[in-house]
Formats: structure tokens, C-alpha cells, sequence
């Protein structure tokens, strides 16, 4: 019935070039390394760029331990850039998903430590 109105058709002409493509994956290595800084060892951090309908999709996502997975899309510049602020902050955000993930999937298991 819907399969020829526009509704949510925002398809992009975005191309990466080559270096730009090679500078945002380093971009997204960086987040997801001061993610893994963060966290302990048990926390599985990745990274991936795709090419999407509405242009390239940045994305860094944590599997905690327990719980669900953590994953942010990274909001690209004009000059399809992550700046330093951003990669701090999407670490920093992404590490304290993660750890509220195994926070809320332990709760009821264990007794609080202290009061």
C-alpha cells in the first residue's frame, strides 16, 4: 500500500573517498581503543564503518560481560570527521552504557557491599 510514497526516503550521495574512509576507520579505532581503556578486560569493543541509503554509517558498539550490547552511531561532520571531543565523548558514554548494562543485569544476584 505504502511501497511508493517517499516516507523515510532520505537516501544520501555521500562518497568517501578513499582517505576519508581510511581517516574515519582510524578515527573509530581511537574511540573504540579509549573505550577499552575504560572498561575491563571482559568487555569486547568493535568498530565498523558501512555505506548506508543515508550516507556512510559510523558505528563503535561494547558487548559487556553480561547484558546487552552498547552501540553508538557516530554523528559525521561536514568534513566526514569525528573530532577529539566527540571520540572522548562517545568513549566515555559508551564505557558507562556498558558498565550500567552489567549493573542492571546483576541486580537482585548479589548483596551490596555497603550502604
Amino acid at each position: 500500500m505504502y511501497g511508493n510514497t517517499p516516507f523515510g526516503d532520505e537516501s544520501s550521495d555521500i562518497e568517501l573517498t578513499a582517505e576519508q574512509r581510511k581517516h574515519l576507520r582510524q578515527e573509530l579505532s581511537t574511540v573504540a581503543d579509549r573505550t577499552r581503556d575504560l572498561l575491563p578486560g571482559e568487555f569486547v569493543v568493535g568498530s565498523e564503518l558501512v555505506d548506508s541509503s543515508n550516507g556512510p554509517q559510523a558505528t563503535v558498539a561494547v558487548q559487556p560481560p553480561i547484558g546487552g550490547i552498547v552501540s553508538a552511531n557516530c554523528t559525521l561532520d561536514e568534513e566526514m570527521t569525528i573530532d577529539e571531543t566527540q571520540q572522548e565523548d562517545l568513549a566515555v558514554g559508551l564505557a558507562a552504557s556498558a558498565a550500567l548494562q552489567v549493573k542492571q543485569a546483576q541486580q537482585g544476584e548479589r548483596s551490596p557491599v555497603a550502604r
